[in-house]
């Protein structure tokens, strides 16, 4: 009897979404020198974000885009939907770096993102099995689900540890610490961590100390 095998799918097709797409979605709600700027401010500029992520096909989006055209309210709501969701991943993330309970609201709305994530299932093929999946939602609910997992994965076979938040107030952006001592604070020591310290310099220089109370020549010897 020959043995039946299964087929993997397309490899160009893949699914799976890296954290760190994650946590560049989060920061599209940034902070320029202190001052909030949405990078996806309108329907058409998340869309595009998502296809140049590839969380969203080409086809799906001009889809997303067409409906928008004939319902203005539609748009306005799918575009809110977005940033909801946005901001929820963001209030876990948080969380997690800084070890406290999320508030519940952003549980319930990151929990219905996720269940609008592809389902894998198994389909007969002239020589066995071949294995697909099929969205569940729209292709903005399955964009917003598959940028949703990584988080997931992280909390249940990664290392949640290392989700951090800069540590400087004018940027505060999300990142993984790849560290190898798992204590970076920045989420770039060329631009946040040099600002820091040039401020931790200045303070020196006029025997200021750092107003979160620690001591100058400690917080300057601290791993980066």
């Amino acid at each position: 009897m020959t043995k039946q095998h299964l087929t993997v799918p397309d490899p160009n097709h893949a699914h799976d979404v890296p954290v760190e797409s994650t946590f560049d979605f989060l920061n599209t709600d940034d902070l320029e020198n202190g001052f909030r700027v949405d990078r996806i401010p309108t329907l058409d500029a998340a869309l595009d974000w998502f296809v140049d992520r590839g969380v969203i096909h080409y086809e799906g989006a001009q889809r997303s885009r067409a409906q928008a055209a004939v319902d203005a309210a539609a748009g306005k709501r799918e575009l809110a939907r977005i940033q909801r969701v946005r901001a929820s991943l963001r209030e876990v993330a948080d969380s997690i770096a800084e070890q406290r309970a999320p508030k519940v609201g952003a549980l319930e709305t990151v929990n219905r993102a996720l269940h609008a994530r592809q389902v894998i299932e198994l389909l007969p093929a002239p020589d066995g099995v071949h294995v697909d999946h099929r969205h569940v939602g729209d292709p903005i609910d399955d964009a917003l689900a598959r940028l949703a997992d990584p988080l997931v994965k992280e909390l249940t076979g990664g290392h949640p540890e290392r989700i951090r938040v800069c540590d400087n107030d004018t940027c505060r952006w999300v990142f993984y610490d790849t560290s190898r001592t798992g204590r970076r604070r920045w989420c770039d020591m060329a631009t946040c961590g040099n600002q820091a310290k040039a401020a931790r310099h200045r303070a020196r220089k006029r025997g200021e100390v750092p107003t979160d109370g620690v001591n100058v020549e400690a917080t300057t010897a601290a791993p980066n």
